[in-house]
């Protein structure tokens, strides 16, 4: 069983793979696929490497503080691919909810209303009052309908604090829908989740966090890993991991509480953040252009978040920061 009461020290390797029926001609493309810094994680290095050879590449924080990476192939190419290597090591705790304060949801609501700050970092992402104030708002792919607020309503009790809230709410949604791999496609939208009762961890992410924001609580789309547990008594395979989603729920003299509906869990040490922002929109891990006078694609992702030893954490930064891949 995995030790959540430690830090965690990983290696995380996500590949990409674009297979093209014609040569494509030229390809622009932007990745957010480097893990972010702060909230219990500590990046000691990462890299993004594109092959065929980027002619141009360039990393920005966004609006929403997240490391964005730009390119460009130039290179006439059938094969695309896009590979992300991290070093990494989480101190993250699961809260323990007996430390949680006992705001009630209405008054957190509230605060959400009133609390305001026109901050702007330095690198143009926003900070304080202005990342809350835009948490509570209806995003494009998460609608604040009549349908979300009745789900929502049973779980806010007059007076409820809102630890106890987002609790129900990860429960029923884990209960209520059942999770079915292909059964949504990164476009659908929440009343139709609602109605077939089914879908993946974006669509849990999405559904919480709608539920929240049309009772006037902020909420945030959460992308990142998560280690996946082997069966007993076997070893854990390479290549088993897959990119996941959550939600984070903003109280006052709290934060940003992270939650999984998918699993129906506060996270921990086991989690890898990358990065946060309105809906799945705002932190896909891949999209881009190409131009080719073909049609179609196929596309290939592996992700292995593997745990190393401490003592092996210099040797992992070494071979990132060299372009070794893991062996």
């Amino acid at each position: 069983m995995t030790d959540t009461s430690r830090n965690r020290h990983y290696r995380l390797t996500h590949l990409t793979s674009y297979t093209y029926p014609e040569e494509v001609t030229s390809s622009y493309g932007r990745a957010a696929l480097l893990p972010r810094p702060g909230g219990g994680q500590q990046v000691h290095a990462s890299r993004l490497t594109v092959t065929p050879e980027a002619a141009e590449m360039r990393d920005h924080r966004d609006f929403h503080g997240n490391l964005s990476s730009y390119f460009h192939v130039t290179e006439p190419h059938t094969e695309l691919q896009v590979r992300s290597s991290s070093v990494l090591t989480v101190t993250r705790r699961r809260p323990d909810r007996a430390r949680l304060p006992n705001v009630p949801w209405e008054m957190a609501a509230q605060a959400v209303r009133t609390v305001f700050s026109p901050e702007v970092r330095r690198d143009g992402s926003i900070a304080g009052g202005l990342a809350i104030a835009e948490s509570r708002l209806a995003s494009p792919l998460i609608d604040l309908g009549e349908q979300v607020r009745d789900y929502a309503a049973p779980s806010f009790a007059p007076g409820r604090p809102v630890p106890d809230v987002v609790e129900d709410l990860c429960r029923r949604i884990y209960t209520d829908f059942e999770y079915r791999s292909g059964s949504t496609t990164v476009r659908t939208r929440l009343p139709e989740v609602l109605e077939r009762r089914t879908g993946v961890c974006q669509d849990f992410a999405h559904l919480l966090i709608g539920c929240a924001r049309s009772m006037g609580l902020a909420a945030r789309y959460v992308s990142g890993y998560i280690e996946t547990r082997p069966p007993e008594g076997q070893e854990k395979l390479r290549g088993v991991d897959a990119s996941h989603a959550w939600a984070s729920v903003w109280m006052p003299g709290g934060g940003w509480l992270h939650i999984d509906p998918t699993n129906d869990q506060f996270i921990d040490n086991r989690y890898v953040v990358l990065g946060s922002g309105r809906d799945y929109r705002d932190v896909s891990p891949l999209r881009g252009i190409v131009f080719t006078d073909g049609r179609g694609s196929q596309l290939d992702v592996g992700v292995d978040l593997w745990p190393i030893e401490p003592d092996q954490v210099e040797e992992h930064v070494a071979e990132v920061l060299a372009g070794i891949p893991a062996s």
